[in-house]
């Protein structure tokens, strides 16, 4: 299944991050959750939890219809 996840994330997710120097971890992945991490200008933005739930979680779960859930892992 990250394999899946990832190639959508490279594919949809991850050029619309570069364009800001961002980029995306997918941490991990379990019973239809999948946690993420936000990298480069991405990580410390005021507008993380937005970009989570308007861009990631919006693409993956269209794409991927076992992932129910997008989170965002602040560790």
């Amino acid at each position: 299944m990250l394999q899946t996840i990832e190639e959508v994330l490279d594919n949809k997710v991850r050029p619309k991050l570069l364009e800001h120097e961002g980029d995306v971890e997918a941490v991990e992945y379990k019973e239809g959750i999948l946690k993420v991490r936000l990298l480069g200008q991405c990580a410390g933005c005021p507008s993380a939890q937005l970009t989570t739930e308007e861009l990631i979680s919006d693409v993956i779960c269209s794409e991927i219809p076992e992932v129910k859930e997008v989170v965002l892992y602040m560790k």
